[in-house]
């Protein structure tokens, strides 16, 4: 069973969107409330099949929290709402789950093709290390 004492942060380690949202979080993270894996990672793969998740899909963000999942608008505005000066956000909750998810799947599906990507995962500094698993 996956484990981990702090929300994780799953992500696509090789989409820039997803790279620069990590970032955002990380500068407004600076009690380190998240942990952080590539869905392409060990932990990743090993909590996508837990879950009963397609391993091979890396196109949904992924918050693991209290050994829950929550996908795609949910696990980004529940991630969201948890940041200093941003739980004004839950407001979106309102908004029907199919409307944020088909917004969501929206961008997903073209955040190649508008955003690139990389060739592998970034690397952390070694300050950051501490709050990513491999």
């Amino acid at each position: 069973m996956v484990n981990s004492d702090k929300p994780v942060i799953l992500f696509d380690g090789i989409c820039n969107l997803c790279n620069n949202s990590v970032q955002f979080v990380i500068k407004r993270d600076p009690e380190g409330i998240f942990k952080y894996a590539s869905l392409q990672s060990d932990f990743g793969q090993q909590l996508l099949k837990e879950f009963n998740l397609p391993a091979d899909k890396f196109n949904s963000f992924i918050l693991f929290q209290d050994h829950k999942i929550y996908t795609r608008s949910t696990g980004a505005l529940k991630m969201l709402t948890q940041l200093k000066g941003w739980k004004w956000a839950s407001i979106f909750f309102i908004v029907p789950r199919f409307i944020r998810d088909g917004i969501y799947n929206f961008i997903s599906k073209y955040r190649y093709s508008w955003f690139g990507k990389r060739e592998e995962c970034i690397i952390p500094t070694q300050e950051l290390k501490a709050r990513f698993i491999d």
